[in-house]
């Protein structure tokens, strides 16, 4: 039976992630800040839900201790936040550290972790969901905060691609659209359980040559 690992599993992607995987019969390990607060996560069947606090050192030391040597085929680094809304030409500078701590530092500290349980898995893949708007090539301006905590976390991932790959653990860096979620709107065009339809297709065909590029749902590479 193939394990799966998800952050951020009580709403949206990551929610959708656990839904899906479970109905194929996986088993599911899926993490939320409070899990007492998570009645559709805990209401899917088979799912083992477990409290976590990406940016939180403590709490990623802790998830591990509860997760011994657990063997974990897939690790997916969802958790996310959009960071603090603009102000003028004001800084916030302690929302954006925040937002680089939960989007750019906490998926290598998860990843770290976990290394060892990815290591006695069958497929040792771990993937990160970022975003488009990580792409400096592609940067139309506006986001500033949220896209440079992707471009950053795209980076830092691209590299572990490369650390880890003699250890035989691929590397999926992957965007899934523009999501009808609490952060992508009610207007956006992708549907939820489209963009997790396309990660699993692009999680399952992951392999050594694909590790470490930048993709969208649907496969297309997208420039640095």
């Amino acid at each position: 039976m193939t394990t799966i690992f998800i952050t951020g599993a009580n709403r949206g992607i990551g929610l959708e992630f656990a839904k899906q995987y479970a109905a194929d019969g996986a088993e599911v390990i899926a993490c939320c800040r409070e899990p007492g607060k998570a009645s559709d996560l805990k209401a899917i069947k088979g799912v083992q839900v477990l409290a976590l606090d990406v940016g939180n050192e403590a709490s990623v030391a802790a998830l591990k201790k509860e997760l011994g040597d657990t063997a974990l085929d897939i690790v997916i680094n969802n958790a996310g936040v959009s960071g603090p809304p603009k102000k003028g030409d004001n800084i916030d500078v302690e929302g954006w550290l925040a937002t680089f701590r939960t989007n750019s530092v906490a998926p290598v500290l998860v990843a770290n972790a976990l290394k060892s349980n990815l290591m006695k898995g069958k497929e040792k893949k771990l993937v990160t969901i970022t975003s488009v708007l990580g792409s400096i090539a592609e940067d139309s301006g506006g986001f500033q905060p949220y896209s440079a905590t992707k471009a950053a976390v795209n980076s830092l991932m691209h590299s572990l691609s490369k650390n880890w790959a003699k250890e035989g653990i691929v590397v999926g860096i992957f965007h899934p659209g523009w999501v009808q979620t609490d952060m992508g709107g009610s207007g956006a065009p992708v549907k939820v359980e489209q963009s997790v339809k396309g990660l699993r297709a692009r999680i399952a065909e992951l392999d050594a040559a694909k590790s470490g590029t930048y993709r969208d749902f649907e496969n297309r590479q997208i420039p640095w």
